[in-house]
């Protein structure tokens, strides 16, 4: 991931800049279509705000700046800046803990110790039989640290908004909880609640009283620790999908060789610069994107492409970074580094698509936008009417109170956009690269699947398949010398032949004068033969031709699109491996069930 200054993108047109910005103190959707609204209001300006990533996406042109762009958040009553790349600990390489682990920390300790209190102040209230003598003093005893304390991210949040002027789902919160809170104490101290032997019947009946007989203790601490709960849960949520971005970014290397002064010089891998030469050996991850300048080998570029089988590369063929080195030594020249790197491009992709709002977000963003206005009004229309109407002051407050209380819960502006930040998370997670919200909000319409076979349909890993060996010879045989020899190779398709043949005919026997021949194959002694594995141009610098049956299978094999691996030794070649992508087991079952779905299949 870039920097801070990075993350400020390049104009897309003449004129025209993209920022993005970390926003803090949103606590529901209304927050965000407020931000978005005041943003907007300038000119020049259009700005996106996502409540479920914290972060807006702002074009802006003129003479508008980044800080004009803080400045206005701020004056909203929230918090905004450039944000900042994941930090690593140097010790174990891990992501340091952020703000947002805080929160999710702040926020778990407030809801177990608010639900231990709640339960016990719940379950009085719901059980006349737990309803002791003076029980009801107990209840406040309990109710009143979560409503106070345990709400307090809310009544903060209620207080800012009405300092700015403004109003949110906090607010609901807060006025709700508070008012239960205090027609609680009203009923307690001055009415008849706080006499002893009080009790609430369990009943289902509706009937017309004052309210001076009744408490709202267990609704006041229920509706803060379940609303606690859901932001928890909510914040939780978002951490793990935020892992998708970290995971990408962990697949880069860490640390880089480079040459300076014509001595390789260990260096943290975001000091390098575009230019830089620096060195892969075998096994290594590409630090960055280049082009190699010296040496050859193969590359596994399965984590990009999920393509299991390496690629061969010689001086002139660019790399990928996070690509790993799986044969021999290179020195490789970069020419793009930071956020200009394909993984930091696809990391991106990943961002973007959880930043970006699709149609049915959007209409939950404007109906969020409103709802606290309109339930407020409503309440206090029904204060309205039962003054009107005589009920008295007490029952009126009473009914204006549940109104507020039932209109607590805010799910309906952190449903939406939790369930796609989630969703493209996870996908990344497995591998799949979501462009956009408004792509999962089509699928409705999608009537055809398109599978890429390698990595989708297979397994993505080399895997034996077939053994064939020339007439007279020993198939344990040929796997005992192949796989011994291949065991000492880094090569996906050795480790595929090694792993194949331990499985098949049991430890393999000791290597001896081991040889990697660049791009060809590998060589050396087992048990007295030397043997060669690898491309047929190998064994035939040797003078060993494949007989007219292996070259038969060795041509059916490359026609089904598998690899064919011919081996030799003592001057004969003996046979031919056969090593592919395997198909997943559960591939038939998978697209059994996209056919029962009514979809057309496309590979």
């Amino acid at each position: 991931m870039s920097s801070a200054t990075e993350r400020t993108r390049p104009p897309a047109t003449a004129g025209e800049n993209h920022v993005e910005l970390a926003i803090g103190g949103m606590t529901c959707a209304s927050c965000a279509a407020r931000i978005e609204k005041k943003l907007n209001r300038l000119d020049g300006v259009s700005a996106t705000v996502n409540y479920a990533t914290e972060q807006a996406k702002v074009s802006f042109t003129g003479d508008v700046t980044p800080a004009d762009l803080i400045s206005t958040v701020e004056k909203t009553g929230y918090t905004a800046a450039l944000p900042e790349p994941p930090r690593l600990r140097p010790e174990d390489g891990r992501p340091a803990t952020s703000e947002a682990d805080d929160h999710v920390r702040s926020l778990r300790q407030r809801l177990i110790v608010s639900a231990v209190l709640t339960v016990p102040v719940i379950a009085m209230a719901m059980v006349p039989a737990l309803q002791f003598t003076s029980w009801q003093w107990l209840s406040l005893t309990l109710a009143a640290p979560v409503v106070v304390w345990g709400a307090w991210p809310f009544h903060r949040a209620a207080w800012t908004n009405l300092r700015h002027g403004t109003s949110t789902m906090d607010t609901l919160v807060s006025m709700g909880t508070l008012a239960a809170l205090a027609w609680s104490l009203y009923a307690l101290f001055w009415g008849t609640a706080g006499e002893p032997g009080m009790t609430h019947p369990f009943e289902l009946t509706i009937a017309r009283t004052d309210g001076s007989g009744n408490i709202y203790l267990e609704a006041a601490a229920g509706v803060t620790t379940f609303i606690l709960a859901g932001r928890y849960f909510e914040a939780r949520s978002k951490r793990r999908a935020g892992a998708a971005l970290r995971a990408l970014l962990e697949l880069g290397a860490k640390e880089v060789s480079v040459l300076r002064g014509g001595r390789e010089q260990r260096i943290p891998v975001d000091q390098l610069a575009v230019g830089d030469l620096f060195v892969v050996r075998p096994g290594e991850k590409i630090a960055t994107d280049g082009v190699i300048t010296e040496g050859s080998s193969a590359v596994d570029a399965s984590m990009l492409t999920g393509e299991s089988v390496p690629v061969e590369g010689g001086p002139g063929d660019a790399v990928v970074g996070a690509t790993v080195n799986a044969g021999g030594r290179l020195v490789v020249r970069a020419t793009r580094v930071g956020a200009d790197t394909q993984l930091a491009q696809m990391a991106r992709l990943v961002e973007d698509a959880q930043n970006g709002k699709a149609e049915v977000q959007r209409l939950a963003d404007r109906v969020s936008g409103i709802f606290v206005p309109i339930v407020i009004a409503l309440a206090v229309g029904t204060l309205g009417f039962w003054l009107g109407t005589g009920g008295g002051l007490a029952a009126a407050f009473t009914a204006a109170v549940a109104v507020l209380i039932i209109a607590c819960p805010c799910a309906l502006g952190l449903a939406t956009p939790t369930a796609l930040m989630v969703g493209t998370g996870r996908g990344a997670q497995l591998g799949i690269l979501i462009k956009g919200p408004e792509v999962l909000e089509s699928t409705r319409r999608v009537d055809t699947v398109v599978l890429d076979k390698t990595g989708t349909v297979t397994t993505g890993r080399m895997t034996l398949l077939d053994v064939v060996v020339a007439p007279g010879e020993d198939p344990e045989q040929l796997l005992r010398l192949a796989g011994a020899l291949e065991h000492a190779s880094e090569h996906p398709i050795a480790r595929a032949v090694a792993t194949g043949a331990t499985e098949r005919v049991g430890a393999l026997p000791p290597v001896e004068g081991f040889t990697n021949v660049e791009g060809l194959g590998v060589q050396g002694v087992v048990d007295g033969h030397a043997v060669l594995v690898g491309r047929t141009q190998l064994l035939e610098e040797w003078s060993l031709r494949l007989t007219p049956e292996l070259e038969q299978a060795k041509s059916a094999a490359e026609g089904e699109g598998r690899t064919a691996v011919a081996v030799g030794w003592d001057g004969a070649a003996r046979g031919v491996l056969v090593v592919a992508d395997a198909v997943k087991g559960t591939s038939a079952e998978a697209v059994r069930e996209l056919r029962d779905l009514g979809l057309t299949r496309c590979c």
